[in-house]
């Protein structure tokens, strides 16, 4: 098999694409040949030692994956040679092959491609479980996506369309909104990269005159440093503001906000859940393939890079140039 490496902390340029033995299953375990490994933000973190998980070295990053089983180890029941799964991972996902839980899998039907099994769990598990479990989102309330252009925020736009809420999409370029509108969002604010005190309170003032002056129901909030305060001070009454990450540093967040507003901040760490929770994972996924199935969400691709490429697509994420997904694939 073949692994890309993380042998020291660094950036995307130290991976190195290498030579390792075959793998076995052990007992409970799937050997599964790895076909895509969808990209996501933790795994520019996770290289740095920069995420809540510290994996010992040499690892591979690449936290979901979508394959074929090739051998089960002992005890396994429910699944078979040649079965099509997708997975979380935590790492070790840009590789060939992989030994994981049998119980980490999901079967996925021949309908759905490799690399749409691979760029869906993370960001649809992730908003799925934001906007239903932690906000409780109602129809025809509105919500606010930071980082709408992402994998999980562009996520966040199709799930909450979904579920009959309005959408306003802040991106950072006149192009990430109008990608943002091709996946149905009702309204796009373009937000300045480096925002200070003047852009805060502008953006503030643009995201209430969309919304009647009530504010906004509830923040999705993908990005975090400068632009979380705005975003918490354009709030309605009741509102519920979802943590989910912080590219753009951790923000310091005024107190008396929250009391102002009678808001709730909500932390949402989806990885966690899963592993608390795998009984509603489990629901929660069998709802978003029926979502997929009646083709109300599918994961917007922009690009598909050969796996050995995992440092080019890895610049690409770290440097917010990515709209939706980057998948890698093993041919």
């Amino acid at each position: 098999m073949k692994s890309m490496l993380s042998t020291a902390a660094g950036g995307p340029e130290t991976l190195v694409w290498t030579d390792m033995p075959d793998l076995s299953p052990g007992k409970g375990e799937l050997l599964v040949e790895i076909r895509a490994a969808g990209v996501n933000f933790p795994d520019t973190l996770i290289i740095r030692d920069l995420y809540q998980i510290i994996p010992q070295r040499p690892f591979a990053p690449g936290g979901e994956i979508s394959g074929v089983v090739t051998a089960l180890g002992e005890g396994v029941k429910g699944f078979q040679i040649g079965d099509r799964v997708l997975a979380l991972t935590g790492h070790g996902g840009f590789a060939t092959q992989i030994c994981i839980p049998a119980a980490q899998a999901t079967k996925f039907p021949e309908e759905m491609p490799f690399e749409d099994a691979a760029g869906f769990v993370f960001t649809y598990g992730t908003s799925y479980h934001a906007l239903k479990d932690r906000a409780q989102i109602q129809p025809g309330e509105t919500l606010l996506v930071l980082g709408a252009a992402g994998g999980v925020g562009a996520a966040a736009i199709e799930l909450a369309k979904s579920m009959g809420a309005r959408v306003i999409a802040a991106v950072s370029s006149q192009e990430k909104a109008a990608f943002c509108h091709a996946l149905g969002a009702d309204e796009t604010l373009v937000y300045s990269r480096d925002m200070d005190k003047e852009d805060q309170k502008e953006f503030s003032k643009n995201i209430k005159s969309l919304t009647s002056k009530d504010g906004v129901d509830v923040v999705y909030d993908g990005v975090g440093g400068a632009y979380a305060e705005p975003a918490l001070r354009a709030m309605a009454w009741l509102g519920r503001y979802l943590v989910i990450g912080f590219p753009a540093g951790i923000p310091e967040i005024p107190l008396n906000l929250p009391l102002l507003k009678g808001c709730d901040i909500r932390g949402v760490f989806w990885g966690a859940s899963v592993f608390r929770d795998p009984k509603s994972h489990a629901t929660n996924m069998a709802e978003l393939q029926a979502l997929y199935a009646s083709g109300k969400i599918k994961p917007p691709i922009s690009e598909v890079l050969a796996m050995t490429e995992a440092p080019k697509a890895l610049e690409m994420m770290q440097d917010r140039r990515v709209l939706g997904k980057v998948v890698l694939t093993n041919s």
